[in-house]
């Protein structure tokens, strides 16, 4: 049931003592144990670096198709700048063959490049330069505010995560002190022809790095998770809250303890008052590049092996955006 999903006070966390930390770590490991996706409210980024690059995202979006498309990625498979409808299908990323996703985006990266990397592969592919647009006045300051708080809070959130996991609070600090994190905007446009048959606003996936801190259109539906039973429920958006999920590498952090929850966004009903258009805001998280995500010690009962082998951060990322974006004609 929607009334069911959880909503977490991090302002109650953040503002208890140790024991009292701990018991809000056992909610969260609970929640991650079953579904991955949770509402985080009480998280302090303020309303108008929100309602900014809101506002930003939607105005790039509202400009026409030849505007947009100067900042267009140069090439399929380069992380940043517009990425026009028809060009990415997440569900590839899972091993199907589906129609492209019925959505455009703006994607930007890192703010700033580490001091000293030098490893061409991360140079070229996560700190890649984002291709900023001229118009409107204001986007990229409002973008680089709002990737800011983005990037704060979920290093917070990656405390009460370590928390959860019965880890030091700041277990989790050294590994994405130089978090290879990115931001998307997204616009489903508003729907008028029917889709292809398989296709969806967002083929279902799983994320790929440690947290998404989403913020959905508010009244928006369309986002859903794949429950434990085997069915599709829809994620509400909570009002003051993002929704948060878990993904690939965290489930390989904990040894599938917690959940990567395949979801996606399914179709308005053409021509009923859903057909509308829907946007969001979603900040994957990603530890630093040369980041080993191995199996935590507490995740592992005695006599039990990892299920999977270590991989690299940063080469995982590259991997599997590179599966999601349409070839080259």
């Amino acid at each position: 049931m929607v009334a069911a999903f959880p909503v977490f006070d991090l302002s109650r966390f953040e503002q208890s003592d140790i024991a009292g930390r701990k018991l809000l770590g056992r909610e969260v490991d609970e929640i991650c144990r079953t579904t991955g996706f949770l509402a985080i409210s009480g998280h302090s980024v303020p309303r108008a670096v929100i309602d900014a690059a809101w506002l930003k995202a939607r105005a790039f979006f509202d400009q026409s198709a030849e505007v947009k498309d100067k900042v267009r990625a140069p090439y399929p498979g380069y992380p940043y700048g517009y990425l026009g409808p028809g060009t990415e299908a997440l569900a590839k990323s899972k091993g199907a063959d589906t129609p492209p996703d019925l959505k455009e985006s703006f994607n930007g990266g890192p703010l700033s490049v580490p001091e000293g990397l030098v490893d061409p592969q991360a140079l070229a592919f996560c700190y890649a330069e984002t291709i900023w647009p001229d118009s409107p006045d204001g986007f990229v300051s409002a973008w680089k505010a709002y990737y800011a708080a983005m990037e704060d809070l979920a290093a917070r959130i990656m405390r009460v995560f370590a928390t959860a996991l019965d880890m030091p609070e700041d277990y989790f600090q050294p590994m994405i002190d130089r978090p290879i994190s990115a931001l998307r905007a997204l616009n489903y446009p508003e729907t008028d022809t029917p889709p292809l048959a398989g296709q969806l606003r967002a083929g279902a996936h799983t994320d790929y790095g440690s947290l998404t801190i989403l913020l959905p259109q508010p009244g928006s539906g369309g986002l859903q998770i794949y429950t434990p039973e085997g069915d599709w429920r829809e994620v509400p958006p909570v009002d003051g809250a993002f929704v948060i999920n878990i993904g690939d590498l965290m489930a390989l952090w904990t040894n599938d303890r917690w959940v990567s929850t395949l979801h996606r966004v399914v179709n308005p009903d053409v021509g009923s008052a859903k057909s509308s258009r829907r946007q969001s805001l979603a900040f994957f998280h990603q530890p630093n590049w040369h980041q080993e995500i191995a199996c935590i010690e507490t995740c592992l009962e005695p006599g039990q092996q990892p299920r999977y082998q270590p991989v690299q951060s940063g080469p995982y990322l590259m991997g599997k955006f590179n599966a999601t974006v349409k070839p080259a004609a």
